[in-house]
């Protein structure tokens, strides 16, 4: 099974090679077999990028926002029609389900450069009336050259939340993505320009953190937007905020879960899978931390065992899987290294949590009863198909917990209390919540995370903020005068 792109890098409209780049193999999760081999970007070949990308900005921003949102909403179009074979990619290049790539990936993708594209006509400033006869006004303006560096988990999805909203305000991007799923960006590139997207705009450059570094570095970048950890964005920030660049940081996260005793069980246990199981548990926002109030914790447990049996393990290519590999064997031993040490510490393995004896990156999903807040499964991003299970009496003590981490991306509540619904959420120290579900993320709403969980927002009318800034002009309409 092939998945070889026609060369590593685009820019410039174009598909470009550089074979002196150091060769980064990519791995299909589900059988470890090598499906493709990319170099790393070399210093050229990050100067071509951000070269091409400054020279075609300042044309792309004198357009009309309407005429790029026209751009963008074909390449929407374009990607719809091709999502099974996007879909496909996705899952050789993540080991993700078809099941769940060919409804999620492209199509998310596609959502936000339709959404992006319908907004970038209505990007205006405002008139603003003043004292005397005076007024001012207020230009809403590109910021330049941004760069973009995507995580493994998304590839398809991050490339389009990112290269949208800065396409639609008329910056040029440059996209990194992860070094482990380099395949998919590539086909987001290829169809932009496709819609006619003018050449420069948006170019793809594969590598490690030694190609991320001296973007975010170089002078011609004006924001960078990172998915990823907390200890890589520590780092990406601290090196944008070096040159004052713009910065939106989507990092990891630790979330709550709050499941009372008068949730309907079913729809909690579901949140609970959701958030803990789908793609395999690798997505930022999971509620790993799931808190049972005592009465129903049985309950819980027994129908969460049972629904388990229903995940279906295997061929990611078959529809009806819904559980693949993890990503790599790197991140399988991160989770079982987890695992061993939820055990250590005096957790209940209830169930899951076995590699499986077969090619590729496979590991059961797991669920831990009795842990304690101070254990490392609930204290630390997992990133991989383990749920902690906590148990809790009171409302306070409940929020109190959950809100006892350095994380702050996101948090659910499921009950039927409406009210205590609403004051929970409201309590959340959490930058996306949710009320009776989890893991939603529609275009339209605004996801990013508080505390360390990141700064600035993705998606929705908010992401507008940070991919543009506002000149204010004053105008006077009579004589002016001064002291002397």
């Amino acid at each position: 099974m092939k998945a070889q792109p026609t060369a590593s890098h685009f820019i410039n409209g174009r598909y470009v090679e550089d074979k002196a780049g150091a060769e980064i193999p990519v791995y299909y999760p589900a059988t470890g077999e090598v499906i493709a081999v990319v170099h790393e970007a070399t210093p050229a070949i990050i100067d071509q990028a951000l070269a091409s990308a400054k020279a075609a900005q300042a044309q792309w921003a004198a357009m009309s926002g309407t005429e790029r949102g026209r751009i963008l909403r074909r390449a929407a179009d374009i990607m719809r029609v091709r999502n099974h074979d996007l879909s496909v990619l996705e899952t050789l290049d993540t080991g993700k389900p078809y099941q769940e790539t060919s409804v999620v990936d492209a199509t998310s993708g596609a959502d936000a450069l339709e959404y992006f594209g319908g907004l970038a006509g209505g990007l205006t400033g405002q008139h603003i009336r003043l004292p005397d006869g005076n007024w001012a006004y207020t230009i809403r303006e590109p910021l330049g050259v941004c760069v973009g560096i995507g995580a493994w988990n998304y590839p398809t999805q991050i490339a389009c939340w990112k290269g949208a909203p800065a396409l639609a305000c008329g910056n040029a991007m440059v996209f990194k993505p992860s070094e482990t799923t380099p395949l998919c960006a590539l086909k987001v590139a290829e169809i932009l320009h496709e819609a006619g997207l003018p050449a420069g705009l948006y170019n793809v450059i594969q590598g490690r953190g030694g190609v991320g570094a001296p973007l975010v570095a170089d002078a011609r970048v004006n924001k960078v937007s990172l998915t990823g950890s907390v200890p890589t964005g520590r780092k990406v920030y601290a090196a944008a905020a070096d040159g004052m660049k713009h910065v939106t940081m989507e990092l990891g996260g630790k979330s709550p879960l709050i499941i009372f005793d008068d949730a309907d069980l079913e729809s909690a246990v579901s949140g609970a899978i959701l958030g803990n199981f789908y793609s395999s548990g690798q997505v930022c926002s999971n509620g790993t931390r799931v808190f049972v109030q005592r009465g129903i914790k049985q309950a819980f447990l027994s129908r969460l065992s049972e629904r388990l049996q229903n995940a279906v393990i295997g061929d990611p290519m078959d529809p009806a899987t819904n559980f693949g590999p993890m990503v790599s064997e790197g991140q399988l031993q991160i989770v079982l290294n987890y695992i061993a040490k939820g055990q250590d510490e005096g957790a209940q393995l209830v169930c899951g949590g076995q590699r499986l004896d077969k090619p590729g990156y496979w590991i059961t999903p797991a669920v831990f009863a009795d842990v304690t807040d101070d254990m490392a499964i609930a204290r630390e991003e997992i990133f991989g198909p383990v749920m902690s299970v906590l148990d809790f009496d009171t409302e306070a003590e409940a929020l109190a917990r959950a809100n006892d981490t350095e994380f702050g991306l996101a948090a659910g509540v499921f009950t039927n209390d409406l009210q205590r619904a609403h004051r929970v959420a409201e309590g959340f120290e959490a930058g996306t919540c949710y009320i009776n579900t989890y893991n939603d993320a529609p275009v339209e709403v605004p996801f990013g995370g508080s505390k360390m969980s990141g700064v600035g927002r993705e998606n929705s009318h908010a992401a507008i903020a940070h991919y543009s800034q506002l000149k204010s002009v004053f105008v006077r309409m009579g004589a002016l005068e001064a002291p002397f």
